[in-house]
């Protein structure tokens, strides 16, 4: 659980080390690599308290490979005839199993910041994880522009809203919350907690607690037995409302599962055709109805075109094209149900909205291309 913390790669080696620390009568582990880390606390029955740091790898690799046994851990000198307690090398027997492991000093393991005051709230995890799902895969990964390598995290009275952009695709998602906020909280949190913080309360029924730190530097996500304490990114987010388009000149609804398959069986040319897939909207002479070309093509591989029903077309024939992985993604994120497609023209952005719902809106710059 704490492993999603340890740091690949850094320059300090023992924060690819997790914390083992006697605390309160349970056990408790630590994981950080200076940006977020993750605390969790887990039954045990403690005869001595200590503390020690061991290569997050290798215990990892060794317990999974355990008998489903009880498990006891106590710290010895550097050999094994060495006096229990303070010592360096965690002893560890499970059934017949017995494992010595050289650890570090838990005084050298970089402190876990602490977010015990501030501004805080309850926030519902299903509303939070729905928010995250939707909203973290739009954050940009190139470090270039930091703030956009996270998430907009705004709760102002009784709202929430989370927002995500990378310069070529803008996610947006509002919520309600259980109980309003004393005052506005405005934050930039960055992508991978949020989808660490996702992933850990997908289990969660009570609400999680968010704590934002007086100086607003760090964030604490509080959940059942875990504790997610990460670095917020400083700066400002761009005035995402301004990008989303007021009005439309085609709008299309129809079923997201037809949309993913067709999407599916383009983005298999696209590959070899500079990612685009191209969109073709043309409604029907009777009806409310009409049609939409999915296609993609590629000089060396060949070509594919899908036809798929809309259900409601208001306006006139479109055009657009795009990237073909963000298609993807936003037609995975949006599960079931029925997706509506708004387009202005082919060099405007093209919105995706779930046909009945207001609470989420996903922009995306199109491509150009000759039709």
């Amino acid at each position: 659980m704490v492993g999603r913390a340890v740091a690949s790669r850094s320059t300090l080696p023992i924060t690819q080390n997790v914390l083992l620390r006697t605390d309160q009568g349970m056990l408790m582990l630590s994981a950080t690599n200076l940006e977020i880390a993750i605390t969790t606390w887990i039954g045990a029955m403690i005869e001595e308290e200590g503390a020690i740091t061991v290569p997050h790898r290798l215990v990892a690799d060794l317990v999974n490979s355990l008998p489903s046994d009880r498990i006891d851990l106590d710290l010895q000198g550097p050999d094994a005839e060495g006096a229990t307690g303070g010592g360096s090398v965690v002893h560890l027997s499970c059934g017949r199993s017995v494992t010595h492991i050289n650890g570090a000093a838990a005084a050298d393991f970089p402190p876990v910041p602490q977010v015990d005051t501030g501004l805080a709230t309850n926030i519902d995890p299903g509303v939070l994880r729905a928010g995250i799902s939707l909203v973290a895969f739009s954050a940009a990964t190139d470090e270039s522009r930091p703030v956009l390598t996270g998430v907009e995290l705004k709760l102002e009275e009784s709202s929430l809203v989370m927002a995500a952009a990378d310069g070529f695709r803008l996610a947006v998602y509002s919520d309600q919350l259980s109980q309003p906020v004393e005052q506005e909280i405005k934050v930039i949190v960055p992508a991978r907690t949020m989808q660490e913080v996702q992933r850990l309360a997908s289990e969660q029924s009570g609400p999680v607690q968010v704590t934002l730190s007086p100086e607003r530097g760090q964030v604490l996500f509080k959940l059942e037995h875990v504790e997610v304490v990460s670095q917020l990114l400083q700066g400002s987010f761009p005035n995402y409302e301004q990008l989303i388009p007021e009005r439309y000149e085609t709008r299309a609804v129809m079923e997201l599962d037809d949309l993913k398959r067709a999407t599916q069986s383009a983005a298999v040319f696209a590959r070899d055709g500079s990612n685009i897939v191209r969109l073709e909207m043309t409604p029907q002479e009777a009806g409310e109805g009409g049609q939409l070309k999915v296609s993609a093509r590629s000089e060396e591989v060949g070509d594919n075109l899908d036809e798929l029903d809309i259900e409601h077309l208001d306006g006139a024939d479109a055009k657009i094209a795009f990237n073909v992985r963000y298609l993807q993604d936003i037609v995975n994120v949006l599960g079931r149900g029925k997706v509506a497609l708004e387009v202005t023209n082919s060099s405007s952005p093209g919105v995706f909205r779930p046909a009945d719902s207001d609470r989420y809106v996903h922009v995306v710059m199109p491509m150009y291309v000759q039709w």
